[in-house]
């Protein structure tokens, strides 16, 4: 899928006037940051999260750096995940929430965070997770494709241009690349520590930014409940993907 970046940034003003409204967003956003925040590497260096979007990750680890392709007054800075303007080996956490399936290139991506990153550095990711019901989910109820994993193109052509960035989706692309292993040989500078099939119920049924919220807020500690119980039968119940890459 690619159209205008432009509206990448319409679609962030969107979704701000759908997070002042819905408050449940708030909730299961800082869930994923907690199961992301017991992830993080010690080694020293900055924290920084890529396409922050509201920016909410501050209500769970307030020293992070929220970035976006685009300023906003509630953002730290402007940054181009295949472009960083961060010195070499700086960054000790890399986080993305639903970022990585919108790089058409993950081979420049991946070898621009080893950049940034020193040895025992992480790149933490959540992306969507293709269980039975996330299959169905993503395939169905979301605007964006799920893709192919032989239509992954691993590295962008040689007068290509981080510059030259449009709106790409894929929302399969770490299900193929990080959970089915089809691209480990892609993968030489790093550990793959972690990538646990989630099923994070209270995130699907809350609609998220695109879908009707399916239960009231105050359901929101039923719904968590009933995730433990399907949380041993991820491959029917997984909608939620994290990603732990550790630097070599």
């Amino acid at each position: 899928m690619s159209i205008r970046l432009e509206q990448h940034k319409d679609l962030i003003d969107k979704n701000r006037e759908l997070w002042e409204r819905k408050p449940l967003l708030r909730t299961v956003y800082v869930e994923l940051y907690k199961t992301m925040q017991s992830r993080l590497s010690t080694v020293p260096g900055k924290v920084v999260e890529l396409g922050s979007g509201m920016g909410s990750i501050s209500e769970v680890l307030p020293n992070c750096i929220r970035t976006d392709l685009f300023p906003y007054p509630w953002l730290d800075r402007v940054e181009n995940a295949y472009k960083l303007t961060f010195e070499n080996e700086s960054v000790s956490n890399l986080l993305m929430v639903d970022v990585f399936h919108h790089l058409r290139y993950p081979g420049n991506a991946l070898r621009e965070f080893s950049r940034v990153l020193p040895r025992g550095g992480r790149l933490i990711m959540m992306e969507p997770g293709l269980g039975t019901l996330g299959r169905f989910i993503y395939e169905w109820l979301h605007v964006e494709p799920v893709g192919k994993p032989q239509e992954i193109t691993w590295d962008a052509p040689a007068n290509w241009s981080p510059t030259d960035m449009d709106y790409y989706a894929a929302q399969g692309n770490a299900t193929w690349i990080f959970e089915q292993r089809r691209f480990m040989d892609k993968l030489n500078d790093w550990n793959l520590l972690e990538a646990r099939e989630i099923a994070a119920l209270a995130y699907a049924a809350s609609g998220g930014y695109s879908g009707p919220q399916l239960y009231p807020t105050g359901a929101y500690p039923a719904i968590k409940a009933l995730e433990k119980i399907m949380q041993p039968l991820p491959k029917l119940f997984a909608t939620r993907l994290l990603v732990v890459l550790e630097k070599k």
